[in-house]
């Protein structure tokens, strides 16, 4: 029988379902469908984010299911995140009050930091802002200690049960923790079988700091995401782990989809993935995912795919002006 998979503990108890439906560059007219068939096939973890703009139509769903009696609120986890323009101490409680709004929530069940790097805030809507030179409009000033104390004071105030980080690394996250009266609950950060992030997992581990994986698959659409904001696709990008011969093979042995055979390497490390998604097939078989087991050879083998810095995908480098924000985060080892 394969390993039960279900879930993920915090350090305070509470439980993270171990998959999630992701919903980066989900729109909100082709999101409804998408939460409608997760929840359907037993999805009890949604992801989104301030920055997603998709929270309402997220909202509008889940109303539907709640008020339906099919669930109850207590049911489903709900992580939503601050966005960069927010990252300040005074602007915390407004943007989550917002997302509680828009999602038609008392209380969200993980709420993250998006970004270590702060926006200049240009307006609500404005979400990466830029100057005249096309250049991203960074607030230099992000102080993450006292970004932290405002993400605690929300915890006592019932709007999220736990906190955590999205995007931050060690040296980032060791200087939270230290400061921390309630210590982040999770990481997320991009993690998949190119860019395996170990160091970076096991310093987590050693700070009872769950790991949540977004890109788990590798995100084959994000060139196309990064050529519409007007930057250079890096090398790192074009790389599909969904192709690599090791995967196919081992994914035609399980008679699983590539995609799932990615899942269950990340699920198995005992990380938490979020799979985007809005077609109800692929939402469906990403679930599919508890019925078969990598063996250890099989394990090895993924591991050995791993790329290192070199895989990483979701790079700053190519935004302009922010790699000058001091909080930068891909500057350490991990």
């Amino acid at each position: 029988m394969p390993k039960q998979l279900s879930s993920v503990t915090f350090h305070n108890g509470r439980k993270m379902p171990v998959v999630g439906l992701g919903t980066w560059q989900s729109p909100p007219e082709e999101v409804t469908a998408a939460i409608d068939v997760a929840l359907e096939v037993g999805y009890r973890h949604i992801d989104t984010a301030f920055m997603y703009q998709n929270e309402a139509a997220i909202g509008k769903t889940l109303k539907k299911w709640f008020d339906s009696g099919k669930l109850k609120r207590e049911d489903v986890f709900i992580v939503t995140k601050l966005p960069p323009i927010g990252n300040r101490a005074e602007s915390v409680e407004k943007f989550l009050t917002k997302s509680l709004e828009a999602l038609q929530l008392d209380y969200v069940d993980l709420y993250l930091i998006h970004l270590p790097v702060g926006f200049q805030y240009k307006g609500d809507d404005n979400l990466w802002p830029r100057g005249e030179a096309g250049e991203f409009l960074i607030d230099t000033s992000t102080d993450l200690i006292s970004l932290w104390k405002a993400m605690e004071a929300q915890v006592d105030a019932g709007r999220t049960r736990s906190v955590g980080l999205s995007n931050f690394n060690s040296r980032q996250i060791a200087r939270i923790v230290k400061s921390a009266r309630i210590r982040p609950a999770n990481l997320q950060v991009e993690l998949n079988v190119y860019f395996q992030q170990r160091e970076l997992v096991a310093f987590c581990r050693a700070l009872d700091i769950t790991v949540c994986a977004y890109a788990p698959i590798g995100s084959p659409g994000l060139a196309n995401v990064i050529k519409a904001r007007g930057a250079e696709v890096p090398e790192s990008a074009k790389f599909d782990p969904l192709t690599d011969p090791v995967v196919l093979k081992i994914a035609e042995h399980h008679k699983k989809t590539p995609a799932q055979v990615l899942l269950r390497h990340c699920m198995q490390r005992d990380i938490v993935v979020i799979p985007k998604s809005t077609n109800a097939g692929r939402i469906k078989e990403n679930f599919q995912v508890f019925d078969f087991e990598l063996s250890k050879a099989e394990v090895d083998e993924l591991d050995s795919l791993d790329k290192r810095a070199a895989g990483r995908r979701f790079r700053m480098d190519q935004y302009k002006g922010l790699r000058e924000h001091p909080e930068h985060p891909y500057d350490e080892p991990y």
